[in-house]
C-alpha cells in the first residue's frame, strides 16, 4: 500500500504525465476525507487488482489535478462550498464527475450545549450581545474569540461574509486555524467545562465525541445570500451578504471523467460509492481521536463492511 505522499503545489500535480499508480485519489486535510480515501485505495487495490497512490491537495488542487488527468477522485467535496469549482470542471470543461449519492450534511455555528443552557445561548442573534458574550475571551485581552474554520476553507470565507452580515464580526475577534485545533480545543474546553464556540458541521466526529447546540438561524433564503470570491473582487467581503442560515448541504465524491475509458471498472466504483452521515462521522472519530493509522482503519472497514463494498463494484 502507498504512503501518503504530500504535494509541493499545483505545478507538481499537473507537470508529469507519467504517473506512479494506476488511481490517483486526492486527499484534503480533514479527517473522514483521509479515512474514505483509504477505504477507496484498499477497496480498488484488493478488488481490481490496480496500484493506487493517495496524494495530499486542496480542493483547487485536486479538481485541477482531476482536469489535467494526474489525479482521479476527490471523495468527499461539499456542496455548495465547492460549488464554483463543481461548475468550472463538471459543467463547464465536462471533465469531472459528481457521484449521485450524496451525503445530507449541516453547517453552522455551535456551543457547547452546558454553555448554551447556562448562559442562554441559542440564536445567531445572541452573538452580537457584548455582555453575553464575554465568557468567549479566552485570552483576557477584552475580545472574545470565535473559530470561523480553516485557512483555505470556502466555508471560511462564507463564514466571514455570515459575521458581517449579522454583525458580530463586531463584537468577536474572528479567528482561523487548523480544524485538528480548534476541535481539540473543543475537547479540552468540555473537559473543564469552559465556554467553546466556532463553527461546525456535520457528518463529524464531534457530534459522536461532545453535546453540541447548533445556534438556531432564519430559514436559508436564497435572495439574502451574495458570495463573492476573494480571488474574484478586492472588494469581496463588501459586496457579499448571507444573512440567513447555510442551505442544506452535500458531500458527493467526485472523480475525473476519463476513467469511464481507460478504467471503467473504477469509474463504475465510484458512480456506485455511497455511504452515510454517521460512518463518515465514526470514521473521523477513529482517526482523529482515536489515533488510529488510516491505512489500518481502512483494511479493518473493509473487512468489516464487505456487503456495503459488494454493492460498490456490482454493475
Amino acid at each position: 500500500m502507498k504512503k501518503l505522499t504530500a504535494l509541493m503545489g499545483t505545478t507538481m500535480i499537473i507537470a508529469s504525465p507519467a504517473l506512479a499508480a494506476d488511481i490517483v485519489i486526492g486527499v484534503p486535510n480533514w479527517a473522514s476525507v483521509n479515512a474514505t480515501a483509504h477505504v477507496l485505495e484498499v477497496v480498488i487495490e484488493e478488488n481490481l487488482g490496480l496500484e493506487v497512490e493517495l496524494q495530499n491537495g486542496t480542493n483547487p488542487i485536486v479538481f485541477e489535478a482531476m482536469d489535467k488527468g494526474s489525479m482521479h477522485a476527490h471523495p468527499e467535496v461539499w456542496m455548495p462550498n465547492q460549488q464554483n469549482l463543481h461548475d468550472t470542471y463538471v459543467k463547464e470543461n465536462g471533465t469531472v464527475v459528481m457521484n449521485q449519492n450524496p451525503v445530507q450534511a449541516e453547517q453552522g455555528m455551535c456551543v457547547p450545549t452546558y454553555i448554551a443552557e447556562e448562559h442562554g445561548i441559542k440564536s445567531i442573534d445572541d452573538l452580537s450581545d457584548p455582555e453575553k458574550m464575554a465568557i468567549f475571551d479566552t485570552d483576557g485581552n477584552g475580545t472574545p474569540e470565535v473559530w470561523i474554520g480553516a485557512p483555505g476553507w470556502a466555508s471560511t470565507v462564507v463564514e466571514k461574509i455570515r459575521a458581517k452580515s449579522y454583525g458580530y464580526d463586531q463584537v468577536f475577534e474572528l479567528t482561523e486555524y487548523e480544524e485538528t485545533i480548534a476541535y481539540a480545543n473543543l475537547a479540552n474546553a468540555t473537559k473543564a467545562g469552559d465556554p467553546w464556540i466556532g463553527f461546525c458541521y456535520s457528518p463529524h466526529y464531534i457530534f459522536v465525541t461532545q453535546e453540541l447546540t447548533v445556534l438556531e438561524e432564519p430559514p436559508h433564503d436564497p435572495a439574502t445570500w451574495t458570495i463573492v470570491q476573494p480571488t474574484d473582487d478586492p472588494d469581496w467581503l463588501e459586496k457579499s451578504e448571507a444573512s440567513t442560515a447555510w442551505n442544506g448541504a452535500t458531500l458527493h465524491l467526485h472523480y475525473a471523467k476519463e476513467l469511464e475509458e481507460t478504467h471503467p471498472e473504477v469509474a463504475a466504483l465510484f458512480q456506485n460509492y455511497q455511504m452515510d452521515g454517521a460512518s463518515l462521522s465514526a470514521m473521523g472519530k477513529a482517526l482523529a481521536v482515536d489515533n488510529m493509522e488510516a491505512a489500518d482503519f481502512a483494511k479493518q472497514w473493509v473487512a468489516e463492511n464487505e456487503d456495503t463494498v459488494l454493492g460498490w463494484l456490482s454493475n
